[in-house]
């Protein structure tokens, strides 16, 4: 989508500055890490198992491990590469929490982290409508965010996501015993899950606070969590949990 500035009235094309390296967009990601994905950074470029980590990061949220892929070209398999890297951080799990612990001057615990809620992000100046297609499923953890720098030092950062998320991964675990093995423990949940124990009265309470909270900035999301679903603009600032007769609502500063 083309950027324009308003000057006088007049309606001018800023030009795109592309970057020449995934270093370059890895730099400025990692700089800003907590403003755009309300992550916190663990470790640049971290190696374990024969396979290199561009970045590794912590959801303080969803108390979880996230990896961050930055791609250039489009010659690769979001699928296949994505579920390489989770495989590797749940064949690891140790070693990704010592590295927590050793560069955050943690004290984290295997029973602290909820690896059913890691998940992959690549990051690219743009993908191919293969890749896009790609990430159609329910219950898919990962995520396409595109990223574009103009002339004028902006930066536009947004994410692809699912068209039609009906069809579940699941039907190609069948095919693939890491798919299969991976799906099992990483799961993705629905605002479904949690509203199916809801009387229609509760459910609709939520429609219509979803409703009003949606509405104070598009940049607001619904992410639904383990325990309860966030409304998010780069960290949570509500998390509502789902009872039968109804909410609890709880504001975060």
């Amino acid at each position: 989508m083309p950027l324009f500035k308003n000057v006088g009235n007049k309606i001018e094309l800023i030009k795109e500055h592309p970057f020449k390296l995934e270093k370059d967009i890895q730099k400025i990601v990692e700089s800003n890490l907590d403003s755009l994905l309300g992550l916190k950074l663990v470790r640049s470029e971290f190696q374990i198992g024969g396979l290199r980590i561009d970045t590794l990061a912590y959801d303080k949220d969803a108390q979880s491990f996230v990896v961050i892929e930055f791609k250039k070209g489009s010659n690769y398999s979001v699928i296949d590469q994505g579920m390489s890297y989770l495989g590797l951080m749940l064949n690891n799990k140790a070693d990704f929490i010592l590295e927590y612990n050793e560069k955050c001057n943690g004290s984290l615990k295997r029973e602290d982290i909820d690896w059913s809620q890691s998940r992959v992000i690549f990051i690219s100046p743009s993908f191919t409508t293969f890749q896009i297609e790609a990430i159609n499923f329910k219950d898919l953890p990962i995520e396409l965010w595109e990223v574009k720098r103009y002339s004028n030092r902006t930066l536009r950062f947004d994410q692809h996501k699912p068209a039609s998320a009906s069809a579940t991964i699941k039907t190609v675990s069948k095919k693939s015993p890491t798919v299969d093995a991976i799906s099992r423990e990483v799961k993705t949940y629905t605002e479904n899950e949690h509203l199916k124990i809801a009387e229609p009265k509760t459910v609709e309470l939520y429609n219509r606070f979803k409703e009003l909270v949606l509405a104070i900035s598009p940049e607001i999301t619904v992410k639904p969590m383990k325990q309860y679903i966030a409304f998010r603009s780069k960290t949570n600032i509500s998390d509502v949990v789902v009872l039968t007769k109804s909410l609890k609502i709880f504001i975060n500063p």
